[in-house]
């Protein structure tokens, strides 16, 4: 694995999380509530004291950093006061669960996970190993651009590599575009990172069994995170609910009127917490932007909270 060779065939890619947002929904601008970001801890673009500075600002008072394989931010922000008042944080997480045997685009199915206990030593353990893959991965690809002609190494030189951040290939679709390898993140995932690319890695760690037990065993409720196909997934659906899924995001920034329509009657069919999120990284505009096109029911944290109290 790792060694550039493009990969076999796999259904065609979802509309990247990085690409320009389709028209806001109805009630957007309002939400009080966002259980999907960014930071970053992992591929955001916000240090975790700045997101919660711009949520607040916005309007929002309920809050999930949920960045990828670490809770160092979340655990950064309670530890240094930096919690704005009214603004309440949930402990969240994502994890990119390798989907072996799926056919789904790149493999993968994010699992978030919400009210974990920050101080699970196990589960700490299991996210490390998980941080580990990601900066061998990050290494590789590195040294696979390189070897096409296209190196980034000027370009990832003010990365702290000491610090135990979850290192993702936004990071690296950024120094791409620095170096003048690509137009935008999307550019650099559709053309050169993603799979089928040149530079395409294929991800190792965790399955979603294991993610979500992982995350079930850490005191948390494990959603997984926009999956538009749900609506066409149903059995896999009801084969994660038995394995301890809880949870749909549903209201997505990405999903049109007629997706969330879809994916929430999923969620009611299968009893499962609709979350929502605007899945926030900074690359595309601030996070006042972004809120303004953002429309999560209040009622999302109430069932959410519900669902961890129980």
């Amino acid at each position: 694995m790792g060694t550039g060779t493009p990969p076999p065939e796999r259904p065609k890619r979802r509309p990247g999380r990085h690409a320009t947002r389709p028209p806001a929904l109805a009630g957007a601008g309002t939400s009080i509530v966002d259980l999907h970001t960014h930071t970053t801890r992992s591929d955001g673009v916000l240090e975790p004291a700045e997101l919660v500075r711009d949520v607040a600002a916005a309007g929002v008072r309920v809050l999930a950093v949920t960045d990828h394989d670490t809770l160092g931010g979340y655990r950064e922000l309670r530890a240094g006061g930096a919690i704005p008042p009214g603004l309440e944080l949930i402990a969240g997480v994502e994890i990119n669960a390798i989907a072996r045997g799926i056919p789904l685009a790149e493999g993968e199915l994010h699992i978030l996970g919400y009210g974990l206990d920050a101080d699970d030593e196990a589960f700490e353990a299991i996210l490390a190993r998980q941080r580990a893959s990601r900066r061998a991965r990050f290494e590789r690809t590195v040294a696979l651009l390189r070897q096409i002609g296209m190196p980034i190494d000027a370009q990832i030189t003010g990365i702290d590599l000491g610090r135990d951040d979850a290192l993702g290939r936004p990071t690296i679709a950024r120094a791409l575009i620095a170096a003048g390898f690509a137009e935008s993140v999307e550019d650099a995932f559709q053309r050169l990172i993603g799979w089928g690319g040149p530079a395409y890695v294929p991800r190792e760690g965790l399955g979603p069994a294991e993610a979500i037990a992982a995350i079930r065993a850490a005191g948390g409720l494990a959603a997984l995170a926009h999956f538009s196909e749900a609506p066409d997934q149903v059995p896999l659906l009801r084969q994660l609910v038995e394995l301890g899924l809880r949870g749909l995001e549903v209201y997505y920034r990405s999903f049109s009127a007629e997706v969330v329509a879809a994916v929430g009657a999923v969620a009611d069919e299968l009893a499962l917490v609709a979350t929502g999120g605007s899945d926030y990284h900074g690359d595309l505009m601030s996070y006042a932007e972004t809120h303004a096109a953002l429309h999560i029911p209040p009622t999302v944290v109430d069932r959410l909270h519900e669902a961890l109290a129980s």
